[in-house]
């Protein structure tokens, strides 16, 4: 039985481009036309760079032409600052490859979600974190701007507390402040408990706002912005389906010396099996996202690491070995 389709069958989009390049890897196992992945290792984890190169590679992605760049790294959940410094470092080394900077750029750091949903509130509790620093040089003595960029930092909700939609937020910021650079930062639906809390992924092409539980929300991206948009998401949820489907694979791949039972596994379409989850999900309308009890201090965390890697590469004169200052 193939992922791909019973994903399609329960409406699971995967926010995670080395997700969807796993998971249709699989499915033909061979190389993806127009796609390629590059992968380098660290001390706590390894990177995975994906290349959508044309039309016919993002046909099959099914997203569009453009660097993905993943961090994966289970430290990222661990209480372990030396591990986050390294990783934010590692973090920001990436984003000076793809971010396109001049020394004086302007940037505007926008955190996507909602701030009273704690899986949902990773774009403003890095807000929080992060250094804003346009006042500077509209208002202070040049010495005290002195190996900094411009940077601005907005948390604009989400539409059901403001009655906005958020990139038209985002856009009236822009047309007013006029960035160079859109930075944004949401927290995405993993497709693999496994992944969540311990990957980060940046994209070249936007992103649309809660694509990954099933809401559609105009996209924050070049074309509707008018600068390059910057993406930065870590998954905080995974959809309670898939979490059956994989209890329901490792059930029977355990069974597997009962051959009768083996069979009858192989033997289930994918539509059976999807009624099957949603029988179990009916009381939640069949969109039951799940998340750690200790969402709360890895939320914390992984908004430090993105907040510490923001302000090494954004602006050249902090040192790393003291960037935590420059943290709020």
């Amino acid at each position: 039985m193939k992922k791909s389709e019973l994903y399609k069958l329960m409406g699971i989009n995967l926010d995670l481009a080395i997700e969807a390049h796993d998971l249709l890897r699989g499915d033909t196992g061979r190389e993806i036309p127009g796609v390629k992945m590059d992968e380098e290792s660290f001390d706590y984890g390894i990177t995975k760079t994906i290349t959508i190169m044309d039309e016919q590679g993002a046909s099959i992605m099914g997203r569009s032409p453009g660097t993905y760049v993943t961090i994966e790294s289970p430290a990222i959940r661990d209480n372990n600052k030396m591990a986050h410094k390294e990783i934010g470092e590692k973090f920001s080394n990436k984003l000076k490859e793809i971010l396109p900077l001049q020394e004086d750029s302007s940037i505007l750091i926008a955190g996507l979600g909602n701030w009273n949903a704690t899986p949902d509130a990773l774009g403003p509790k890095t807000i929080e974190y992060s250094m804003a620093t346009r006042h500077l040089f509209n208002y202070a003595p040049e010495e005290l701007r002195q190996g900094l960029r411009s940077v601005s930092v907005l948390a604009p909700g989400v539409l059901g507390l403001t009655g906005i939609e958020t990139a038209e937020i985002i856009k009236g910021t822009i047309d007013r402040v006029k960035p160079d650079i859109l930075l944004v930062i949401d927290a995405l639906a993993a497709g693999n408990v496994e992944r969540i809390n311990s990957t980060i992924q940046v994209a070249t092409t936007g992103i649309s706002p809660g694509s990954g539980i099933g809401n559609k929300r105009m996209g924050i991206n070049e074309e509707t912005m008018g600068i390059p948009v910057i993406a930065i998401g870590v998954p905080t949820v995974v959809h309670a389906g898939i979490i059956a489907h994989q209890a329901m694979d490792s059930l029977f791949a355990h069974l597997q010396t009962t051959p009768s039972l083996q069979s009858v596994y192989q033997g289930l379409k994918p539509v059976a099996i999807q009624q099957i989850i949603n029988q179990v999900l009916e009381p939640f309308g069949g969109h039951l996202m799940v998340t750690p009890k200790e969402i709360d201090e890895q939320i914390n965390n992984t908004a430090k690491i993105i907040a510490m890697a923001l302000a090494l590469s954004l602006h050249p004169g902090i040192p790393p070995e003291e960037v935590e200052h420059y943290l709020h």
